[in-house]
């Protein structure tokens, strides 16, 4: 009795305390007063992870927009593929307009003149920019500048004096001509060469007075042809077995033999080199344009030709020229690129090279009034052109070539452009 007594005193109270814990609340919708008090129970600094997850998020398309400019002319763009659908409209200028483009220009940027002929070297105008196409390094670029407004030139003659007499009397009086392919915009700067080139005159109006007195200067003699000397023991007449046949020319009789002419010296390249270093500080948004009057031939000169072209390209000029003498051909003109090497009387003429890389051109003339009339047709070459432009990735602290190839796409056309471009420091503006 007194077990089942105690056993009924010790489980009443678990029993009670089993029924006192009430039974756990079924989740219930939060209301819109109790989620609007939230706020002020959440003090500064003290928020949550799962906070975060309660702000709207910012879809990826709208902040890459505001962190990136809306303009793909102000900033370079990464090369695009050969695809026309990425290709955006380029920044084209109103009249007047292009030095203000350039000098805004904040990345490297590559200025690359075009010109344009069909089959009957004609120049072509009123083409697109949709209808070119620009490759760097085999690589498609965005086309972010395009303009056909005509640019101030920049020329620097370079004036043969080396030539044979006879060419030389007919390039002295085609030079009155020169003056009337200019525009009084245009700066002229006169230069000539025979063993060493110097400068006539530094740059100066097109239209002044200066310039037909510098070009009054540059006028030559040229180089009297004489008598070839065999060399060796026929110097002083025919001998046998070393005797002289005929005592009498011997040196000791009074002779000095044949008449010895020294060897000729044609230096072209340093002549062009130094005409280009006056060019190079000339204003960015003129055309820079080194006219060469001469047969193209070069010997004796202290820079090569490598050194010549890279500096050329690296100042963005472009050479032009007459061709006269030996290396013209009656009756040719205009020389487009595909036929300059194949001429038998070019082997030893460097200008056509120099064109080719430049994006230049070359008349071929014999007459006086031929080369007169290559003044105008050279200048109205470099006024025609369409001036393209890109955006490179390429450092400017590289000296690597970097090969441009400028495609029309219309049929039966030929472009003319620069190979190339060596990057420097002065493509940053």
């Amino acid at each position: 009795m007194a077990t089942l007594l105690a056993f009924l005193l010790l489980g009443a109270p678990q029993q009670q305390q089993q029924q006192s814990i009430p039974d756990a609340p079924a989740p219930q919708p939060a209301s819109a007063s109790d989620l609007s008090n939230l706020k002020d129970q959440v003090a500064p600094g003290k928020g949550t992870a799962s906070e975060a997850l309660k702000q709207p998020a910012t879809p990826a398309s709208q902040s890459d927009a505001q962190q990136q400019p809306s303009s793909s002319s102000d900033t370079p763009s990464a090369p695009q593929q050969d695809n026309s659908q990425q290709q955006q409209a380029p920044y084209i200028p109103k009249p007047g307009e292009n030095q203000a483009f350039l000098i805004r220009v904040p990345v490297t940027y590559v200025d690359v003149p075009v010109t344009v002929r069909d089959k009957k070297h004609q120049l072509v105008a009123g083409l697109t920019w949709r209808q070119f196409k620009i490759y760097e390094d085999g690589v498609r670029q965005n086309i972010a500048f395009f303009s056909v407004d005509p640019r101030p030139l920049s020329v620097a003659f370079v004036i043969d004096q080396t030539l044979p007499s006879d060419v030389m009397r007919k390039v002295n009086e085609s030079l009155s001509a020169v003056t009337g392919a200019f525009t009084p915009a245009d700066s002229v700067a006169v230069f000539a060469y025979t063993s060493s080139p110097r400068m006539i005159t530094e740059f100066t109006g097109a239209q002044g007075a200066r310039l037909p007195a510098a070009l009054q200067s540059a006028k030559a003699s040229g180089r009297d042809m004489g008598v070839i000397s065999p060399g060796g023991p026929l110097d002083n007449g025919p001998t046998i077995n070393g005797q002289l046949v005929d005592p009498n020319v011997a040196p000791q009789r009074g002779n000095m033999g044949f008449i010895t002419i020294p060897k000729e010296v044609h230096p072209l390249n340093d002549a062009i080199l130094e005409a280009a270093k006056a060019l190079a500080q000339q204003p960015k948004d003129h055309l820079r344009v080194l006219y060469v009057i001469s047969d193209g031939k070069e010997y004796g000169s202290k820079a090569s030709y490598k050194e010549v072209v890279r500096y050329l390209l690296t100042n963005n000029i472009v050479l032009y020229g007459t061709l006269v003498g030996d290396s013209a051909m009656w009756g040719v003109g205009y020389l487009d690129k595909w036929h300059l090497p194949l001429i038998p009387t070019m082997r030893d003429n460097i200008l056509p090279k120099y064109a080719l890389a430049t994006g230049g051109a070359l008349e071929s003339q014999y007459s006086e009034n031929g080369i007169q009339k290559s003044f105008a047709t050279i200048a109205s070459s470099a006024r025609t052109q369409y001036f393209l432009g890109y955006y490179t990735h390429s450092g400017v602290m590289s000296d690597k070539f970097h090969k441009i190839t400028v495609v029309v796409e219309v049929p039966g056309l030929e472009i003319t452009a620069k190979d190339g471009y060596y990057p420097s420091a002065s493509m940053r503006q």
